[in-house]
């Protein structure tokens, strides 16, 4: 199971222009929102096997940039499949 890392509570995904290129990333790693979904999603693994992988995120650590990405994704009708593109409506 996941450990507590001392971000408990706190918005576990920042942008910030020099890490990264901007990217999202989690707080405190260099893991970007997007890693977490490719694996989850694309690669099939669970919320535990991506923590098990990375002992330095917590299960919100995974489930918040998830939370974010599919947020993003609804909101501007994009479809995540390895590289970003708008749905066509």
């Amino acid at each position: 199971m996941a450990s507590n890392n001392g971000r408990h509570g706190q918005n576990s995904h920042r942008l910030h222009p020099d890490v990264l290129g901007g990217k999202p990333c989690i707080a405190g790693t260099r893991i970007r929102v997007q890693d977490i979904y490719q694996w989850h999603e694309l690669q099939g693994k669970s919320p535990d096997e991506i923590v098990s992988s990375f002992p330095q995120l917590t299960m919100a650590d995974v489930y918040a940039p998830l939370a974010y990405f599919w947020d993003i994704a609804r909101k501007y009708s994009i479809r995540y499949d390895g590289r970003m593109s708008r749905s066509k409506s």
